[in-house]
Order: C-alpha cells, then structure tokens, then sequence
C-alpha cells in the first residue's frame, strides 16, 4: 500500500429489523436481522480478503451499528482492539416518525413531503414532544448530553453539526498517530461525514445513498483530504444496494 495514502473504511450496519420492515429507525435501538449478522460477518471477510487490519473501531451507541462492528472485528480476528464510541455517530433522529413504515407515510403525506423530511438537507421531520417516553432524554446513554444538544428530531445539517466536531476530536487523532480505523455507524451520519470530506453539496447529498454491510475504504492524502473511494466487492452488487435505500419510499 501506498505510504502517502491513509485509507480509513466507513461501514453503514447490516440490516436491522426496521430496515426489513421499511420504517424509520433513527435513534430507536433496533436489532440486526438474522441477513444483517450475515451481513456484517460478510463485511469483515471483504475486509479480510482485502488485507485491511485495523487498530481502533469507532462505532454510535446503538446495537445494530455496535453489533455490526463485533461481528466483522470478529471475522477478523480483530475482536479484542480498542472501541470508541459516540452518540455523535448514531443515525439522524426522525423525530415522530420514528417507527413508521416509509411508504404508508408517503401514502399518507405524500411522496414530496417524505422526501423533504428523509433526503432534504435542512428540513425536519415533526420532533417527538419532550414528555414523550421515546424522546432521548429519557435514556441513560444520553443522560451526559446538554439538554440542549439532545434532538427530537434532526436534518441532515443538524447531524452534520454533531459528526464533525466527532471526527476532528475523535476520529482524526486516531489517523494523525498512525492508527488504522474503521467507522461502524448509520446511513445519515456517514452521509454526513462523506458531505464533509468530500465537499458535497446541500442538494447533492440528497441523492447519495449507502448500502448495508458493505465497507467503503476512503482515501485520504496526508492533510486527510478526500482523494478517492470505492466500496470492496462486486461494485454492481453495492450499486444496487444503494438504489433498494433510495426507493424505499417508493
């Protein structure tokens, strides 16, 4: 491998059971299927047969992504490197939509409406009220978090506003000592890391969608400036992958 190059590999999480069943997910803590387990154990053979080793592992505070991360690293034999966890990296919180299914919801507001609130940069979804028992601030994962910081709902700018100060002050010290890392998170926060690294635009960004369980390597020069990436495997298989995520509202 090229000296002058630092590769770091993104992977969104295998299927979820809400993936499955097509509803928004968010910050609910929802279970990898038996296909996303499958999924995530195919990740680390790619990973794998691709001579990647990795020396940290950041992953979000929810199962899906953390248990996607052990079952790669365990493929890997990579179990036992050090873990670093952030509510920064968990997925966008779609507010009261969460646990809806995508295309009823599009049935019922209309397909333009679904749009705006799943692929718009700037626009929310309707937040969850503050005394609803779902809203974050009744989970103690998040009981460290400013009640201000806390969403009940989030855009695309909003979760780029709290993954990138993750990747300056976490992410990025791990690359600057030379550390190999793999990222373990969602679509919408690593479409928000990929926003910043690679310059997307506002409405650019709309239209970039991520697969599950496949590893993206991005290559990075020495100021850790995007140059190029490319998903392992079959680059049809992941293209597909990715027009399954864009239609899932129909």
């Amino acid at each position: 491998m090229d000296d002058d190059v630092i590769r770091l590999v993104l992977v969104r999480h295998g299927q979820s059971t809400w993936n499955l069943e097509n509803r928004f997910s968010g910050w609910t803590d929802v279970p990898l299927t038996g296909q996303g387990l499958e999924e995530a154990e195919a990740a680390g053979d790619l990973m794998a047969a691709e001579g990647f080793v990795f020396d940290v592992v950041h992953t979000s505070v929810l199962r899906r992504a953390v248990n996607t991360a052990n079952a790669a690293l365990d493929r890997m034999d990579l179990h036992w490197i050090p873990v670093r966890r952030s509510w920064r990296l968990n997925e966008r919180h779609y507010g009261a939509l969460q646990g809806l299914n995508k295309k009823e919801t599009a049935a019922r507001h209309g397909l333009e409406q679904v749009f705006l609130w799943r692929r718009s940069y700037d626009v929310p979804p309707p937040p969850l009220d503050p005394d609803d028992p779902r809203h974050p601030r009744f989970d103690p994962r998040y009981a460290s978090i400013p009640a201000e910081e806390i969403p009940g709902a989030e855009c695309l700018a909003d979760v780029v506003a709290r993954t990138v100060p993750y990747w300056c002050e976490g992410i990025v010290p791990d690359l600057r000592a030379g550390r190999r890392v793999l990222v373990a998170a969602h679509g919408n926060s690593l479409r928000a890391l990929l926003k910043y690294l690679k310059g997307i635009g506002d409405e650019e960004i709309a239209r970039l969608n991520i697969p599950t369980g496949i590893p993206l390597v991005v290559e990075l020069d020495r100021e850790l400036r995007h140059t190029a990436d490319r998903y392992l495997g079959d680059r049809a298989a992941a293209e597909a992958a990715a027009a399954e995520v864009a239609a899932q509202a129909g």
